[in-house]
């Protein structure tokens, strides 16, 4: 059987035959037959997984995820187009806008003084300076948490005016030291609105 009746030396489509090549020391190669959609391991791409892939592709955008540089060449909007005003036409704006301001503050001033304030000193009001003052008193658990939390303010206070002299004391000491006296009517006051809500 000779090599023809194999069917080696036919070509199919897409192979090649690349031609005999010479040694070195003057013998010959076989014909080296390449088939069709065979690489060359020289050619052939390096593997590269996903993620590289997706971050070549992310470096090579500009700007953020989803940005599109067609979008930012739009005609500019009337909002846009109002805030690049010169700047003296904003300028007027803002001091029109302070004169009214000014006006209305001067308005609500003149009211307040206007204002007869009562001399009936039986009157006490409770203390703006804290936060929980400033908040209605409702259920009993809150004028009970708000008892404790007074009481603890007293106690801590007293025990730092007996423990140093006013001379060694903070500023914000000395403006606990002065708000004793409050606390204490603020005390009462509680303590009296809790009987009466317990007698109802």
């Amino acid at each position: 059987m000779s090599s023809s009746d194999r069917g080696e030396d036919q070509v199919k489509q897409g192979e090649r035959i690349l031609a005999p090549t010479r040694r070195p020391d003057g013998t010959l190669r076989k014909p080296v037959r390449i088939r069709a959609g065979y690489v060359p391991q020289d050619e052939v791409a390096i593997y590269q997984p996903k993620p590289a892939l997706m971050r070549k592709e992310m470096a090579s955008h500009i700007g953020p995820p989803g940005y599109d540089p067609q979008l930012d060449s739009k005609p500019k909007t009337k909002a846009v187009k109002e805030s690049s005003l010169e700047p003296t036409v904003v300028e007027d704006s803002i001091k029109q806008e302070a004169i009214v301001v000014e006006n209305s503050v001067h308005s609500l001033t003149s009211q307040i003084n206007e204002l007869a304030v009562s001399g009936d000193t039986s009157i006490v009001t409770p203390t703006t300076n804290s936060v929980e003052a400033s908040e209605p008193i409702g259920s009993a658990q809150d004028l009970d948490k708000r008892i404790r939390a007074l009481k603890k303010k007293i106690r801590l206070t007293e025990a730092l005016q007996e423990k140093t002299a006013e001379q060694d004391l903070k500023p914000e000491q000395l403006e606990k030291l002065a708000k004793l006296e409050d606390w204490r009517n603020e005390l009462k006051q509680m303590e009296d609105k809790k009987a009466e809500i317990s007698e109802a």
